[in-house]
């Protein structure tokens, strides 16, 4: 018994929505439930703050977060990984020629 063992932690995938703290996120959870009468499936979504030690997401990114001790009045929560990189708008070089010219 000497040896504790960590207890069961939540874990959940979101897409980061803002970074604009330093070391803090903005990270949504979206879900479906269905409707308590019709059946119909309705979309919902949780905003959580999470720790981000080395800054390292932005906006658009799909993050693996987990559940944690108090770190600040928000933040229960930090970023384990990043799933998949926000899509990067590639501007083609012809386009910015013609922007320089003008």
């Amino acid at each position: 018994m000497s040896e504790q063992t960590r207890n069961k932690r939540k874990s959940y995938i979101g897409v980061v929505t803002s970074n604009s703290g330093d070391k803090s996120i903005k990270v949504t959870i979206s879900y479906k439930i269905p409707h308590p009468r019709y059946r119909k499936t309705i979309n919902r979504k949780t905003v959580v703050h999470a720790h981000d030690e080395k800054n390292e997401t932005k906006t658009g990114d799909k993050v693996e977060i987990m559940e944690t001790r108090p770190l600040s009045k928000l933040k229960r929560w930090r970023v384990l990984r990043v799933l998949e990189a926000a899509p990067v708008a590639v501007v083609p070089a012809a386009a910015e020629s013609e922007t320089e010219a003008s």
